[in-house]
């Protein structure tokens, strides 16, 4: 006990390590692209269609496939060499997004390939997800996954804006042809800037004995059989809901007599000010404090979108995206949270479930936005799903304040770090984390 203590982790210490640099740089290229390839298209089907909810479904065609890749392909991450696994999925992504440029490509082909290229993600991600504790160790982790949250949403950010511009003054060709040239590069930043590691925990254990539907209910069980781990799971599910406006931006834009690049700034604004707060929050607080927070963030975060309701203008509109946005930034918590808790040879099976839920809530939230947005307005679609993320997320902060009491004892006995992932006790990522 009389050992000074260890300096703080820096965001420079975390950029020194080179094989973060270099997942960290994929990431922002594909992300921008992702999203770039997303917008133009909705916006694509919406000039086409005039309809909210085509181009809700549209939309949900880049959530929706997560069901898919989640459920069969989620924990072969855990399974296989995690940097393989990650380059493959990225060329499998170019070649579907290249099919994409073919000349006279029908709506319905456009959308059924999204779809197909989207339900490479969750392998990747999961993968991405469970390599970074490899990578980084303690606070280094909580930082870099700061550093990532942002990077993922400040390429939304890019990419949303581009698309908007893409399509007002371009085409979504063009679009795609960038798309395709991210998964390229993404896949050479990491088989050349990554170290080749042994395959995942699980390879040598009694988890890759496990029969595939075996497997995946006990991955379940894992998450879903803990108090903690569900509760986390839960304020992670509600971006669900204060994402709506991004599944009928284009409808809540043209209610405000905007057209391609009002819409492509309401999609920016929903996430721009997290990428902003997120990297000030994990760095200015201490780990129980950031805990502590992540309630009253999570209700605010949803809160502050029945606002909405009102029928702002389209700069007090912004105003209020931003807002909720920044109160996203609760995020981080609930991951470095989560992620401590879940040993490492489920920890990419982990990060799969939680992945799935939130792409398949988006998915099947907008499209529900979108068919509402056809009845009602767009306002107040969006203050709807605002209030039912604030009553969920005061339900989730008190369940979480009876397993984990704000500064109590059992936060000072001990705290798990991200380089020692412990089992949850035996009483019983998050997007892009």
């Amino acid at each position: 006990m009389n050992g000074a203590a260890s300096p703080r982790a820096t965001f420079r210490d975390v950029f020194a390590v080179s094989e973060f640099r270099n997942l960290w740089f994929s990431e922002m290229l594909s992300v921008a692209g992702d999203r770039l390839a997303l917008v133009a298209l909705t916006l694509y089907v919406y000039d086409k269609t005039n309809s909210p909810l085509y181009t809700a479904i549209a939309y949900a065609a880049g959530y929706v496939p997560w069901v898919l890749g989640g459920f069969f392909l989620g924990s072969i991450a855990d399974r296989r060499p995690r940097r393989a696994v990650m380059v493959t999925c990225d060329l499998v992504r170019t070649v579907l997004v290249a099919a994409m440029i073919l000349p006279r490509m029908p709506l319905a082909g456009l959308i059924a390939l999204m779809f197909a290229t989207t339900m490479f993600a969750p392998p990747f991600e999961s993968a991405r997800a469970s390599i970074t504790p490899d990578i980084l160790k303690g606070e280094h982790y909580v930082l870099g996954t700061a550093i990532i949250q942002t990077t993922f949403l400040a390429g939304q950010v890019v990419g949303a804006a581009a698309g908007g511009i893409a399509v007002a003054f371009f085409h979504v060709k063009p679009s795609l042809v960038i798309d395709a040239a991210t998964f390229v590069l993404s896949a050479l930043l990491i088989q050349f800037g990554t170290k080749k590691r042994a395959p995942a925990a699980a390879r040598d254990s009694a988890v890759a004995k496990q029969r595939p539907m075996a497997n995946m209910r006990a991955g379940f069980r894992l998450v879903f059989g803990n108090t903690a781990l569900r509760t986390l799971i839960m304020f992670g599910w509600l971006v669900v809901w204060y994402t709506v406006p991004e599944g009928i931006a284009a409808p809540y834009a043209r209610a405000l007599h905007g057209g391609s690049i009002a819409t492509g700034a309401v999609l920016a604004s929903v996430v721009l000010a997290t990428a902003i707060v997120t990297p000030l929050f994990s760095r200015i607080l201490n780990p129980r404090r950031r805990v502590d927070w992540m309630g009253p963030l999570a209700i605010a975060c949803n809160g502050s979108l029945v606002l909405i309701a009102l029928h702002p203008g389209m700069i007090t509109s912004l105003v209020i995206f931003s807002a909720s946005s920044a109160f996203g930034c609760y995020q981080i918590a609930a991951n470095t949270a989560f992620v401590v808790r879940v040993p490492n040879e489920r920890r990419a099976q982990a990060f799969g479930i939680a992945n799935m839920g939130v792409m398949i809530g988006q998915g099947l939230t907008f499209v529900a936005a979108g068919a509402a947005a056809e009845v009602f307005s767009p306002a107040a679609v969006i203050g709807v799903a605002g209030g039912v993320g604030m009553v969920l997320a005061i339900f989730f902060t008190a369940q979480w304040r009876h397993v984990s009491p704000p500064g109590g004892r059992h936060a000072a006995r001990r705290r798990p770090t991200p380089a020692a992932p412990v089992r949850s006790r035996s009483k019983v990522p998050l997007r892009g984390a």
